[in-house]
């Protein structure tokens, strides 16, 4: 065997060693760069197995679920307890408490802005999708989003797929459909963003979507962006976003209504708001409405929801909804 030969051997011997020292510094900086994830539920049982396990499969290293169940309602430790027992999840009891979404914000942030790189504030039907990161480690480590305190994405509405009963398939897979036609007056819609918060930031939460409006948000490209309000012009996220289950079907629909909103409570005004967005995501048929009237108790076309006529809205001319926000 000539020198060359074994000259080459002997460096790409050495170029392997290397490769494989970055690769193993590279996980241990990600085993040292933790996340987590800030969210409450209310009879969530069916959904939170697939929810945990979305988040945990993207690498987010703890979930804290706020329990904010009926009193003898449901617990997440009968679905969930295996995630519980590993220390992927933590239950935290606020069981009981009506509309307690910011309080939850607050002191899970409070309690682990010290310990964790990044917080996400996110519903149970809200999934992020980053399309070329399997791991969200990797995605918000990245050199432009040292400057951004907080990462706004924005939801995509899925529809209800026209299914008016639940069944145990998963949520992509029984709501692949997402919003027809864009929601709002602006050209092209309105969306929604919710938020990602950078720790070791002694701050205070005041807002569900935003956090904090005096922090440096940016979009999913890391480019800074001003936006005070839920509302936004229509996504330019195309590769980061939030899959946003709002209705799922018909059934389901009416249990999120009846179980009330975790930031308004059981108000009837917003009660009325939610059913002109399902019916703003979704087809109008009468089955769909009788559904709705039979289960609320609510007169659709007495509030102006929906026309007599079928597949009339008449939403955008009614001030009694248009006052609500």
């Amino acid at each position: 065997m000539n020198k060359i030969l074994l000259l080459k051997i002997f460096f790409s011997f050495i170029l392997n060693i290397f490769i494989i020292i970055n690769i193993l510094d590279e996980k241990n900086k990600l085993k040292n760069y933790k996340i987590c994830l800030c969210t409450n539920g209310k009879r969530e049982n069916l959904y939170v197995r697939e929810y945990v396990k979305h988040y945990i499969d993207y690498g987010v290293d703890k979930i804290f679920i706020y329990d904010n169940n009926e009193e003898n309602g449901e617990r997440f430790q009968e679905v969930i307890n295996d995630y519980i027992n590993k220390g992927y999840v933590e239950i935290i009891n606020y069981r009981g408490l009506i509309a307690p979404q910011a309080k939850v914000y607050k002191d899970c942030y409070k309690k682990n802005y010290k310990k964790y790189n990044w917080l996400i504030f996110y519903d149970m039907d809200e999934y992020i999708y980053l399309k070329n990161f399997k791991n969200i480690k990797n995605y918000l480590k990245q050199k432009k989003f040292y400057k951004c305190q907080r990462i706004q994405l924005n939801w995509i509405f899925h529809t209800d797929n026209n299914l008016l009963f639940y069944d145990n398939r998963t949520l992509s897979k029984r709501f692949p459909e997402r919003e027809k036609k864009a929601r709002g007056k602006k050209k092209g819609g309105i969306q929604g963003v919710k938020s990602i918060l950078k720790g070791n930031i002694e701050t205070n939460i005041y807002d569900v979507h935003v956090l904090n409006h005096n922090l440096t948000g940016c979009d999913g490209f890391g480019n800074i962006k001003y936006i005070k309000a839920i509302s936004t012009d229509i996504s330019d996220f195309e590769y980061f976003y939030i899959n946003h289950y709002y209705s799922k079907s018909t059934e389901e629909f009416i249990n999120k209504l009846m179980r009330g909103s975790a930031v308004h409570g059981f108000d009837i005004n917003h009660k009325l708001k939610r059913i002109d967005v399902y019916f703003s995501l979704n087809d109008i048929t009468f089955e769909k409405i009788n559904y709705i009237e039979k289960k609320t108790k609510l007169d659709l076309t007495k509030f102006k929801i929906v026309s007599p006529k079928l597949g009339i809205k008449i939403l955008d001319n009614n001030p009694f909804l248009n006052k609500l926000f």
